[in-house]
């Protein structure tokens, strides 16, 4: 039981008493039991469970949705608790590199919860997600980190209608909020204005078909054909307009042109607020400017790297190419996961910097997003 100190109501009697503080504790010490602590807990043991940070998953399933998508069903060792919007980042060795990048899981929480399956949908463009549509087979292994981001209906800060607006593979997250609806896991309306290029380039079409009605509305927006039954052209405020009135949130997952796009068209609304106007990160990617290779020296853990870096790579797909375990979640520069200290050197950072205030203080930086513009040196966290 705590020592309870009572105030008296002359100072110089709590002064005399907190003399005494020492020895009752000594006190307590020796009256209280030799046996020794646990070595942990159950409330740590169930979160090492939820939550393990990463673990290996099985390829169980590859589902072909368009001519360059594709989603992977992966079987888990244990239950994968997540919002539905969230992203996970897959891991595997591809050559010499271990590769890690983030994607939206597509499939539901309960069929994570209660099967221990968790799925992602990749399109075509990219290092990795090439690798995976051209290479993945069923029985192959990869890591699978925790899920993570902002991007999930949040009753507190959204509205109880959800406008999504989806680009091309951007629809990955809201499939998986319209599961969530459905099966009862999550509670808001959701409008969908999906837009793609073509039919044929519309995924889950037939799934989200058969998940449209009462909560869930799904509208179909074809920019480069006209069709009965589809919208046509892009996502104006006309269009918004349409199919959506009164109180509403926006969440938009796509292109980043898209973003740009829509932004605009929501500004003619008046709707700018970043409550309720929110868009999920898109990864950093390759920047343009004249090729050069730097000297980049990683300090992870007891050793220390020399790596070639590419003016027009991040830092973190330098020390990825060398084949080095480093942190990494979101590639985008918001979550923090992959923050280094910087130890020398300069660099730009790409679109705006997302660091805390003290990361910029105390010299720290987010390889993810961070392009070397000198020869550098870091020292980066451990990946476990």
């Amino acid at each position: 039981m705590a020592y309870k100190f009572k105030r008296q109501i002359f100072g110089f009697m709590d002064l005399l008493r907190f003399k005494k503080m020492v020895p009752k504790r000594e006190q307590k010490f020796a009256e209280a039991s030799a046996k020794p602590l646990p070595a942990t807990y159950r409330v740590n043991e169930t979160a090492k469970i939820l939550h393990p940070g990463s673990r290996e998953v099985v390829l169980e399933e590859i589902v072909l949705r368009t001519a360059d998508t594709k989603t992977y069903l992966f079987k888990a060792p244990s239950p994968s608790i997540f919002r539905a919007g969230q992203y996970a980042s897959l891991s595997c060795r591809v050559g010499d590199s271990i590769v890690n990048r983030p994607y939206a899981i597509s499939s539901s929480p309960l069929q994570a919860l209660n099967e221990n399956k968790i799925a992602v949908t990749v399109k075509k463009a990219g290092f990795f997600s090439d690798w995976l549509f051209d290479n993945a087979k069923v029985g192959d292994k990869f890591t699978l980190g925790d899920a993570s981001g902002d991007f999930f209906h949040d009753a507190i800060r959204d509205s109880k209608h959800v406008v999504g607006i989806a680009g091309g593979s951007g629809i990955t997250p809201f499939f998986s909020m319209a599961q969530a609806i459905a099966e009862g896991s999550e509670d808001f309306d959701l409008t969908l204005l999906y837009g793609a290029r073509t039919e044929q380039d519309l995924a889950f079409r037939k799934e989200l078909d058969a998940l449209s009605g009462g909560r869930i509305k799904v509208v179909y927006v074809l920019s480069d054909e006209q069709k009965d039954g589809f919208e046509h052209g892009f996502v104006t405020a006309d269009l918004i307009g349409k199919y959506a009135s009164g109180d509403f949130t926006v969440m938009m997952c796509g292109p980043q042109a898209m973003y740009d796009f829509v932004g605009k068209e929501l500004a003619k609304m008046g709707v700018t607020s970043p409550k309720r106007v929110r868009k999920e990160a898109n990864c950093v990617g390759v920047r343009d400017v004249k090729p050069q290779t730097f000297a980049l020296k990683v300090r992870l853990r007891d050793e220390v790297f020399d790596v070639k870096a590419d003016s027009r790579e991040t830092l973190l797909v330098a020390m990825e190419r060398a084949g080095l375990k480093v942190p990494s979640r979101c590639r985008a520069g918001g979550c923090g996961f992959c923050h280094s200290r910087l130890i020398s050197g300069t660099y730009s950072i790409a679109g705006a910097d997302k660091r805390r205030l003290a990361d910029v203080k105390f010299g720290y930086i987010h390889p993810c997003c961070t392009y070397p513009d000198s020869d550098m040196e870091i020292d980066v966290p451990p990946q476990d």
